[in-house]
């Protein structure tokens, strides 16, 4: 990631010259910036850039943004700004399950996505320290907050970067109860901008993945979401 005296690295990703030329403009005069208009040449520049943000259209010749964005997840912790025409929620929650950070819709301004851009950077990954690098085991369910790795009876689950936010910090702090707003300041670390709903999709994603029968995960009516450890989430289901 871009360091405070570096500015930080952008990949624009859209099959529109118009769309990604304006975007590439208004971006450069804070950020260093390097576009694509489909996917081979987008995975070639990824891999040359190592790109602190990505912005990426979800339409694409070649391939679509969801791909990609799957693709790009599993080499990196990019983040991952969509951006389309699509509107539907199924798409928002198809991108965020796949490890988009943020989701902006055609036709948007160049204001709002800049706002977008830099709340996004400003928002660090999670990162190992001292203080939270000690394995958390809860019966079946270990994390690996060192190899951000997590396993379900003893066989690793793939998470994207935000998930694994997610759970490990809820599951850090067991029995808890935070309200979505507080997960977005501590989770995504900063005012994000969108619907709040971003958190239920996750935590939803979370779910059909470690915990389907939601002992684990409780949701607390008009409140937010609590971590339950292992063996109270057996006594209460």
């Amino acid at each position: 990631m871009a360091s405070a005296n570096t500015p930080a690295k952008i990949l624009v990703v859209d099959d529109e010259p118009a769309i990604r030329n304006l975007i590439h403009r208004f971006l450069s005069k804070e950020y260093q910036m390097e576009s694509a208009e489909d996917g081979n040449t987008a995975i070639a520049k990824f891999e040359l850039l190592n790109p602190d943000l990505v912005i990426l259209d979800v339409n694409l010749p070649d391939t679509t943004g969801y791909e990609l964005c799957k693709e790009m997840q599993s080499r990196t912790n990019v983040f991952v700004l969509m951006l389309t025409s699509r509107g539907d929620e199924a798409d928002k929650i198809k991108g965020f399950s796949l490890g988009a950070d943020d989701y902006i819709t055609k036709p948007f301004s160049l204001v709002e996505l800049g706002a977008r851009v830099k709340a996004i950077l400003k928002r660090p990954r999670i990162e190992t320290s001292s203080s939270i690098s000690q394995n958390l085991e809860f019966g079946e369910l270990k994390i690996n907050p060192v190899k951000r790795e997590v396993a379900l009876r003893e066989k690793l689950v793939s998470f994207t970067a935000l998930e694994f936010d997610l759970l490990h910090f809820l599951a850090s702090h067991p029995n808890r109860v935070w309200r979505r707003s507080e997960l977005l300041q501590k989770v995504w670390q900063y005012d994000y901008v969108g619907d709040q709903r971003v958190v239920d999709v996750h935590i939803g994603q979370i779910r059909r993945k470690v915990d389907p029968n939601g002992s684990r995960i409780k949701t607390v009516r008009g409140v937010g979401y609590k971590f339950i450890p292992d063996e109270l989430g057996e006594e209460q289901a």
